[in-house]
């Protein structure tokens, strides 16, 4: 499959786009939009909006656009421009929704390219890959335990059948009713799976969540297992983008948006870069935005698409939005651990058959290492120029709050340990450059948190929510969750102007085998 492609399974669910208007301002009034966060749930909504007529204003606090997908310019200490961005992510085929965003600036995605494998190692030195799996469920799933050096065939004997009936037949979002109370280590252990197998596959879907699995929900660990094995036959190698962000994906975007209004899109965007929206009034059938610049906006319809932190914040400082139920629920929402990036220019290459994009298991506090110049343009550029490699290592969940100078200090170091053991080149490198960022704004995914979490609509008709933390019950998750509820939020909103919606994909809401299905209800 190429990168321009936006879907091969056959069996992808299609969600019609709902009818009505293709331009809302057709009347003369154009409608206006205000959206509060510039990460892909903001961009999808923007987008949505735009392209039914609104007027869309978005706000974001950072100078850049992308949220946790963001990237931006830091310099060398000898003055050199260099990119920078919160971490390594994925764009998966089964992204469909994500992809269609990414589309509309790039029609054949060629700001993606497709990587040949992501290697997964342990400890005790096992490797586990994904090249040459077969796409069809559920023989991907079975090819990937039975070659794997964790996996072996009597540990297929030892599982309990019946413990892992939800596993082998997820449905979205029934899956929540029947796991969700269970952390995902608990739920591993039940059903007897492999140790080894665990940290090195399971423990990878609960870190892409940035928490530990005995922190997660075992509802959406099994969601996970569905979206990316048993229920979709999109394959399991997936794209990365050439370029930092800012380069390859949203600057594109942004140009796109704001340029003048096409029949296919006849609103205009205007980004407001710097800027945090701290409180917003309900006002008859509109809003009034305060910024922390003390400028006040004024909007028809609302999209709140920030993390958790900053939602509590400005719903706290809001008390004419919702009621006290969904309020209440706001408040509730909780953040993941902290994680940290380390970033490192070296002065000489790491070996040729080093892959781009390494995961670990059991090697805390490392999770992955990314050696940037085997496919990002800008670090491929100063590595030619200056024969070194730039390397990134990530710690996901690496303490439960933003440690002290010191012990991140003692982080970054481990870090750099880890990655002398794993690579032995790199203890020869001198450090050309380096960047470590601490962040903690992902959403939290806790055993018990998917019934109170809010979902896209709100109380008020005309305020709407969209994020990767905020509940949506289709089969999706981190950036593709973000994407999803972005458009979802853009075509309620429309709807409230007699807008037409806009078309959705996702992989099947349940597992797509009738063998599994049929050998789960005999468990269940």
């Amino acid at each position: 499959m190429t990168a321009t492609q936006l879907g091969r399974d056959p069996r992808r669910v299609r969600y019609p786009a709902r009818p009505g208007r293709r331009d809302v301002g057709q009347n003369g009034h154009r409608p206006v939009a205000v959206v509060v966060g510039a990460g892909i749930a903001g961009l999808a909504a923007a987008t949505g909006l735009a392209e039914r007529g609104f007027r869309v204003e978005v706000v974001e606090r950072e100078r850049y656009l992308g949220g946790r997908v963001g990237g931006w310019t830091e310099r060398l200490a000898d003055g050199t421009p260099v990119g920078m961005n919160r971490g390594f992510h994925a764009f998966f085929a089964q992204y469909y929704n994500l992809r269609k965003l990414l589309s509309r600036s790039d029609p054949e995605l060629s700001a993606l390219q497709r990587i040949g494998d992501y290697p997964l190692i342990d400890a005790a030195g096992r490797r586990d890959t994904f090249r040459n799996l077969p796409r069809t469920p559920p023989w991907n799933a079975l090819a990937f335990a039975l070659r794997s050096p964790t996996f072996r065939l009597r540990d297929l004997a030892r599982i309990d059948a019946r413990a892992a009936a939800p596993l082998a037949a997820v449905s979205v979002p029934d899956i929540y009713d029947r796991l969700d109370h269970v952390d995902a280590e608990t739920f591993l252990r039940r059903i007897n799976f492999p140790e080894a197998a665990r940290h090195l596959a399971f423990e990878v879907f609960s870190r892409s969540f940035f928490v530990e699995p005995q922190h997660m929900s075992a509802a959406e660990l099994a969601t996970m297992f569905h979206i990316y094995f048993l229920g979709s036959s999109e394959g399991l190698v997936f794209d990365v983008a050439r370029d930092n962000f800012d380069t390859a994906l949203w600057r594109p975007l942004a140009e796109h948006l704001g340029g003048d209004p096409t029949p296919h899109r006849p609103g205009r965007v205007e980004f407001h870069t710097g800027v945090a929206i701290t409180e917003i009034e309900s006002r008859d059938a509109g809003f009034r935005l305060t910024a922390d610049t003390g400028v006040t906006l004024e909007a028809d319809a609302v999209v709140l698409a920030v993390d958790a932190g900053p939602l509590r914040a400005v719903v706290n400082r809001s008390p004419t939005l919702g009621d006290p139920e969904w309020r209440s629920r706001i408040a509730e929402l909780g953040s993941a651990p902290a994680f940290a990036v380390l970033r490192q220019w070296l002065d000489r290459p790491l070996r040729a058959d080093r892959p781009g994009f390494l995961a670990t298991g059991n090697l805390d506090p490392l999770d992955n290492i990314s050696v940037l110049d085997r496919y990002e343009r800008t670090a491929t550029d100063w590595a030619r120029d200056n024969s070194g490699s730039v390397v990134e290592l990530h710690a996901y969940a690496a303490a439960e709050q933003t440690p002290t100078p010191a012990a991140q200090l003692a982080i970054r170091d481990k870090l750099v340990a880890r990655l002398h053991e794993i690579y032995p080149e790199s203890a020869d490198a001198q450090v050309v450059g380096e960047h470590m960022l601490w962040r903690q704004d992902c959403p939290r995914f806790a055993p018990g948190d998917f019934t109170r979490r809010p979902g896209v609509r709100t109380p008020h008709p005309r305020l709407m929510l969209a994020g990767d933390g905020i509940r949506v019950e289709l089969p999706v998750a981190l950036m593709e969750r973000a994407a999803t509820t972005g458009w979802l939020a853009a075509d309620f909103l429309s709807e409230e102007w007699g807008g037409a919606g806009h078309s959705l994909q996702t992989v099947p809401a349940r597992g797509r085998s009738p063998l599994l299905r049929s050998f789960a209800e005999r468990r269940s």
